[in-house]
């Protein structure tokens, strides 16, 4: 795996720096991912327990932005007869660095119940439209409900499918309705034949890079934490699979994420 930093600039667009294994030493530990050529990141949001810390990061650190939202792996059991926790938040920090919505999505690998999460799902689709965000999709073994119940909602603002694993036609699916795919370290793993050969068919203007960090270590990091600084790994790697530059797969994937995210270049 490369430690050499890329001469093209990288947007980790999925890492949950907030969590617990980057506080020591933040300020160093984002200086390692910007060294190895890392000048934008994405924190996705987890539920209301971090909207204001990750608001409070942004804020200090001119290269990071998030998205606020309710991730299902986090919600309870019961459905709230009414919830504008996240409209409210939304409408007070959209001036700011606050650029989709989410991490949302369906998680049927859980325990959490489906109609819950469809509950939570539903409702961030709706202030994605209402906001006109993009959105961060999570998604396990709920593929195609997950597909059936954005096609129900019109949903028009795009997005990221965040750490995708599974078959071309999946993956093209969500391309066909605006969003773009995310690439990270699943795709390093020579066993992942489905989604590698996936990735590879992918248009190119499809694809965005993300680590997950500190989850998802890359194939040779089993059971580290994984870091933003691994993002350059994660290229070499696309860089492969499409047999492309890694010019011409960092320069797409950096005007990608930009694009998406309404971001000035």
């Amino acid at each position: 795996m490369s430690e050499t930093n890329t001469s093209f600039p990288l947007f980790d667009t999925h890492c949950h720096l907030d969590f617990p294994q980057f506080s020591e030493d933040f300020a160093g530990q984002l200086q390692k991912a910007t060294a190895m050529g890392v000048q934008r990141f994405l924190i996705p949001s987890i539920g209301e327990q971090n909207w204001y810390q990750i608001d409070a990061l942004s804020t200090q650190y001119p290269s990071i932005y998030y998205s606020a939202g309710f991730h299902p792996y986090f919600l309870t059991q019961e459905l709230p007869a009414v919830d504008t926790r996240l409209e409210d938040f939304l409408a007070t920090r959209r001036a700011g660095k606050c650029i989709a919505i989410g991490e949302t999505g369906l998680d049927f690998a859980i325990q959490v119940d489906k109609q819950v999460q469809q509950h939570y799902l539903q409702l961030q689709l709706q202030l994605a439209q209402q906001f006109k965000m993009p959105v961060i999709l999570h998604s396990r073994k709920s593929h195609n409900e997950l597909i059936r119940t954005l096609k129900q909602h019109k949903f028009q603002q795009g997005g990221v499918l965040h750490g995708f694993s599974g078959s071309y036609e999946q993956a093209m699916q969500f391309v066909d309705l605006g969003f773009h795919i995310g690439v990270g370290g699943t795709i390093t793993y020579p066993r992942a034949q489905k989604t590698r050969s996936a990735i590879a068919r992918l248009p190119l203007s499809s694809l965005v890079l993300e680590t997950d960090a500190p989850d998802m270590p890359l194939n040779g990091y089993q059971g580290q934490p994984n870091h933003p600084k691994q993002l350059v790994n994660v290229l070499e790697t696309l860089c492969l699979l499409k047999e492309e530059s890694m010019q011409t797969i960092a320069c797409a994937a950096w005007k990608n994420s930009n694009l998406l995210f309404g971001i000035c270049e």
